[in-house]
């Protein structure tokens, strides 16, 4: 997840040596930037050129090969650069097909955060001196210093770096929990509070025909609404990765806790009275983007908690900066973004609410976030073979992430200055993207923009600011244990089917609740005994900040 300034207030908190002088920032004709940081590159000694250099990235759409700012970097730094076109649905698996083909990308990027130890364990990851990052990624270094502590060792194997790691500031903020606002009106629902409340609200979702179709055609909730469900009684369940929280000074897995029977014990009286969507089991997104819930979309549920706080937007809800007839810079209400604009597409007087995630019978409560550590930037095994590259890579990701001038950063983000953004005030503290690119969908994946890695700065732009003001920040549950062990690895895949297969029949009622320590028994058996025991060892290892509360604020 990109998002707007989190360089931009980065680069007002450290300073220090840029990359090489030449700017980017602006076309030819335009204000050149003050050129006093970049003066004291000369400090770091400039690696060989020459290099040919394979990069991957987040991307949703493929970079040209003609990308424009690829094309910058390139005679920046005399390479040949070569991005990967692997787009984010697909990511792992195609990864995985290049590196059967024998083919390593030397700026790796490793997205899931419990795949570093198994690529270190491949042999397809270089280590990482120290030195050499202190040397040529300082700025990157610094930003996770200042406002990540907790996170600075991770990415170490057996003493050395293997992965820097991603941290995610807005992360910090949970997944919405999100209800149909004219549904609710119509039916004259509160947004629940309770888990009682919730209960009356989904079936009356369910059978108080809330469209006014005439038909019985709607449901209370699918898939991702039973992880607030699990919010209710602590945990959560499913999600692509083994949950833990911790519990007595320990980790436990979440799927395996006694109170889960509980839980589960609503979901199957739901399924059973139809105000669980039948489909559930196929998930609510039906292809595409991955984060529509199209089961919401549709009108078939009036509750999802599926996306992030950005994919929720509503007309309005907060001004942005937009061109007017004059072309001139103004603040505008913001349009409704993904799941909103697909929805009022449909449906033009549907309208949507967040509502903190309903409390269980205990006052527990809590919906999903997201880790911190969102993933690792890692060199490829060859790239460290050829003398001078290891360097130059390091150079180049420090200077397209953490570049501490204003204009360049802003460029590396967004592009040319007056052909792709432009400042949208005097203070330089807002950009506005120019036309046509402020219509085009990842425009900057179209110009090969914005290819280094997120720091751990929480952005104040105004999207930030907005979901600052929603509580998102509260209640929001995370896994305890961010980076995987060998037997997470190893058995991880088998036992989230486990799981999986376990909760359905429990749901649809194929499988008696009762049978719930059978389950646990039968995962312990599969592995997850040894995934404990792992976990909990390399759990007591950690610093005792980390082992503390797990979304400090960044």
């Amino acid at each position: 997840m990109y998002t707007r300034f989190v360089l931009l207030i980065l680069f007002a908190l450290i300073s220090g040596c840029s990359g090489p002088p030449a700017s980017l920032s602006s076309a030819p004709d335009q204000e050149q930037q003050d050129t006093s940081a970049s003066e004291s590159a000369s400090a770091v000694p400039a690696p060989a050129p020459g290099f040919t250099i394979s990069w991957t990235m987040h991307q949703n759409l493929p970079v040209p090969e003609d990308a424009v700012m690829v094309r910058e970097l390139e005679k920046r730094f005399g390479v040949n650069l070569e991005i990967w076109n692997l787009p984010n649905n697909k990511y792992e698996s195609l990864l995985d097909l290049k590196l059967v083909q024998g083919s390593i990308p030397d700026l790796f990027r490793v997205r899931q955060t419990q795949d570093l130890l198994k690529y270190q364990q491949q042999g397809v990851l270089a280590p990482i001196p120290e030195d050499l990052l202190n040397t040529y990624a300082p700025h990157i270094l610094a930003a996770i210093r200042e406002h990540a502590p907790a996170y600075q060792d991770i990415g170490r194997i057996n003493g050395q770096y293997y992965g820097i790691p991603v941290i995610n500031p807005t992360n910090i903020y949970r997944v919405p929990v999100v209800y149909r606002q004219d549904w609710l009106d119509k039916l004259g629902l509160a947004v629940p509070e309770t888990l009682e409340d919730f209960e009356k609200v989904i079936y009356a979702f369910a059978n108080e025909d809330p469209d006014g179709n005439g038909i019985r055609d709607t449901y209370g909730l699918s898939l991702e609404g039973m992880n607030v469900v699990f919010g209710a009684f602590g945990q959560m369940v499913f999600t692509d990765q083994l949950y833990f929280s911790r519990k007595d000074q320990r980790l436990v897995i979440g799927a395996l806790e006694p109170d889960m029977q509980e839980a589960l014990h609503y979901l199957r009286k739901w399924y059973k009275d139809g105000v669980i969507d039948p489909e559930f089991i196929t998930g609510e997104n039906s292809g595409g983007y991955k984060h529509l819930s199209h089961a919401f979309i549709s009108g078939r549920i009036g509750m999802t908690s599926m996306g992030n706080y950005y994919h929720w937007i509503q007309d309005g809800d907060y001004l942005e900066w937009s061109l007017d007839s004059e072309k001139k810079a103004r603040l505008t209400p913001v349009g409704a973004t993904f799941n909103v604009k697909e929805l009022t597409a449909k449906q033009p007087q549907a309208r949507v609410v967040f509502g903190r995630p309903f409390s269980g019978p205990d006052g527990r409560r809590g919906s999903k976030a997201y880790d911190m550590l969102m993933s690792f930037t890692a060199i490829g095994a060859d790239a460290a073979r050829e003398p001078g590259k290891l360097e130059t890579l390091l150079q180049m990701l420090d200077y397209v992430s953490a570049d501490p001038d204003r204009e360049e950063a802003a460029s590396l983000q967004y592009g040319i200055r007056g052909t792709h953004w432009n400042w949208a005030g005097a203070d330089k503290q807002d950009i506005i993207i120019l036309p046509p690119y402020n219509h085009m969908f990842s425009y900057q994946n179209k110009i090969g923009a914005n290819i280094g890695m997120t720091l751990p700065v929480l952005p104040t732009d105004r999207r930030e600011q907005w979901a600052a003001t929603l509580g998102l920040d509260q209640d929001g549950i995370y896994n305890a244990l961010e980076v995987a062990t060998p037997a997470l690895i190893r058995n991880g895949p088998g036992l989230i089917r486990l799981r999986d297969q376990a909760y359905i029949s429990f749901i649809t009622g194929e499988r008696p609740i009762e049978a719930f320590g059978d389950f646990v028994e039968e995962f312990l058996a599969a592995g997850g005994a040894e995934v404990l025991e792992e976990a909990n060892a390399s759990y007591q290892e950690l610093p005792p900040q980390q082992k503390g509360e797990q979304k400090a604020r960044p």
